[in-house]
């Protein structure tokens, strides 16, 4: 797999995070290389404040280091990609500002690109944060697949920044470009989003849930995570308790209610779940806990777990992948103790229970319908 992406400034070594020498998904795809070649061929200064957001695994960034710009970005993995991507190619760290979704933005922009997300509502938030720094002169450029850009992303633009057009597709990408408009009337940004819980789900009935923008099922509670509530282990005591990918942080707020002498690690990836996870579990418990974003359970000492619930993703951007799972499943049996218990929640037809038998040895069904599975696994 060629893992060099050429743009108008040379030719950069790429890899994702964490590095997998099997993994044949590219650090880069023709979304960052058309938005790159657009930038040298119009001539776009860039000798203002530059951000760049949502740069998926720090390709942009590293192209456009010499311009010392600001990296945004609600991924851990995708921070930690162009950390590893920029010493690869001889940059030195401090070129790039790196900056999450949760910390403030530069109070200035002169150079605003932005990478699509696949969640809309990231977007509105981000545009929305972004928007008081940008003015008149400022050149906003967005960039993504012609898959991920649809009316909505344009009206998005062009509610919150000023008048949005498109380009012509190349190699299935396409940019978008906006003019901002600082005198545009672009209301109040909703996010973070508050609603209540059901009746008929246990100790979480009618309590609320805070979710900042992009994180799954952030306006209602998804029918998978509900099925995992009713058949979660109870009345456990006084043990460590990880949600594993924790998004809003619903299913260890439910263990540590079900069992309040337990201390619950809330870990994600996503800045924006675990700062969610944090405020949810903070207005409904009082117990021990501990907020974490990272890679998993990596950091986690070994042995030091009774009980991981998880829920894994198996997209990655637009690709399916259950690399994902397997680092998940991988991690919480060395974080485990003996005796220690995965639970995993997943739609049947992911076939989940294979791989934890080959890697825990054992696979029970705990419960089941027509679309999930509930799965344990238990460290010998």
């Amino acid at each position: 797999m060629n893992d060099r992406m050429t743009t108008p400034w040379g030719a950069y070594a790429l890899t994702r995070f964490p590095e997998d020498p099997r993994d044949r998904l590219r650090a880069w795809d023709a979304s960052d290389a058309y938005l790159l070649r657009h930038l040298a061929a119009s001539g776009t200064p860039m000798n203002g404040a530059v951000v760049i957001v949502g740069d998926r695994w720090g390709a942009l960034a590293t192209a456009l280091a010499e311009h010392r710009p600001t990296q945004i970005t609600d991924s851990f993995l995708a921070r930690e990609a162009t950390r590893a991507n920029l010493e690869r190619n001889g940059v030195a760290p401090d070129a790039v500002r790196l900056l999450t979704t949760q910390d403030a933005p530069p109070d200035r922009i002169d150079v605003l690109l932005v990478r699509v997300p696949k969640s809309l509502a990231l977007l509105e938030d981000q545009l929305h944060r972004l928007a008081p720094g940008v003015h008149e002169g400022t050149v906003v450029v967005g960039t993504g697949m012609v898959k991920e850009i649809h009316t909505s992303t344009l009206k998005l633009f062009e509610r919150i920044l000023g008048p949005t057009r498109t380009s012509l597709a190349e190699q299935k990408a396409r940019l978008v470009f906006c003019s901002p408009d600082p005198g545009l009337d672009r209301g109040a940004n909703p996010w973070p989003y508050r609603y209540r819980l059901p009746d008929g789900i246990g100790p979480l009935s009618g309590r609320t849930v805070t979710n900042h923008a992009g994180v799954f099922c952030a306006d209602r509670l998804d029918i998978g995570t509900r099925f995992f509530l009713r058949h979660l282990p109870r009345g456990r005591g006084a043990e460590r308790i990880v949600d594993l990918g924790c998004g809003n942080g619903i299913v260890g707020l439910a263990a540590a209610l079900a069992s309040p002498p337990a201390e619950v690690l809330f870990v994600d990836e996503s800045y924006q779940a675990v700062a969610s996870a944090e405020a949810t579990y903070r207005e409904n418990a009082d117990g021990a806990a501990e907020f974490r974003v990272g890679d998993g359970l990596s950091g986690v000492p070994a042995g030091s777990v009774d009980l991981v619930l998880n829920n894994p993703p198996f997209h990655s951007h637009q690709a399916t992948t259950d690399a994902t799972a397997w680092r998940m499943f991988t991690g919480a049996r060395r974080a485990l103790r003996p005796g220690g218990e995965l639970w995993v929640i997943g739609n049947r037809h992911l076939g989940y229970h294979v791989k934890l038998r080959r890697l825990f040895g054992n696979s029970e069904l705990v419960a089941s319908d027509a679309k999930f599975v509930v799965l344990k696994a238990v460290k010998r």
